[in-house]
């Protein structure tokens, strides 16, 4: 067998032509943390909002990757204990918060949930990565005792901290009966894309200022 000796200009060539990831290639990441409604419960992961914000973030080509920290029967505690874990391993540059509505469906001090979400708003802004809050209402048998101040914190937060907050993540969901799951609580695989248009609604600007 011969070998052909490829003359230099040619090598020369197919070396710089080989494509090179440069800074501008680089690819960030965007963390979901969350409970079960981010968690695709009662639901294959592919079907639920989280998932379907990845395919929206590839098709329109923005540099991130979507990691879904979320686990469902999480608590604001719970959350707080996993997140620095979560940052050092992910090096978010973006955070959707989605935690509260375990603490209020099992009537957890509303103080408690507010100062939670706080520090890990804190430890989020300390790595300098931004953060988008998600709001959580509880259903109204709890109480407007209750009920009220707990939807109302996530407003507090978002004005003391100066962060973006998505005012209800499944705004239009729980007025039809049909999108939920039995248990009243999950919203069903059909109303997921409600979901990400809640989310990106608030995400999209944050996404072209970052």
């Amino acid at each position: 067998m011969k070998f052909r000796v490829l003359p230099l200009v040619t090598i020369i060539f197919f070396y710089f032509s080989l494509p090179v990831q440069g800074a501008d290639d680089a690819i960030g990441s965007i963390l979901i943390y969350g409970d079960s409604l981010s968690a695709s419960y009662g639901m294959t992961e592919e079907e639920g909002w989280v998932a379907l914000l990845e395919k929206k973030i590839q098709q329109e080509n923005w540099p991130y990757q979507v990691i879904n920290g979320s686990v469902s029967g999480e608590t604001s505690t719970g959350g707080l204990e996993r997140l620095p874990a979560m940052l050092d391993s992910y090096k978010p540059e973006l955070v959707v918060l989605e935690l509260g509505g375990n603490d209020g469906l099992r009537g957890l001090p509303i103080d408690l949930l507010k100062n939670n979400l706080r520090k890990m708003i804190e430890l989020i802004n300390e790595r300098g990565a931004k953060v988008l809050l998600a709001g959580i209402q509880i259903p109204p048998n709890y109480g407007p005792r209750y009920a009220g101040p707990f939807s109302e914190l996530f407003y507090q937060i978002a004005d003391e901290d100066k962060v973006e907050l998505i005012p209800f993540l499944i705004d239009g969901i729980p007025q039809n009966p049909e999108l939920m799951q039995d248990d009243g609580i999950h919203p069903k695989p059909e109303a997921q894309s409600i979901i990400l248009e809640n989310v990106w609604y608030h995400l999209l600007p944050m996404l072209e200022n970052s």
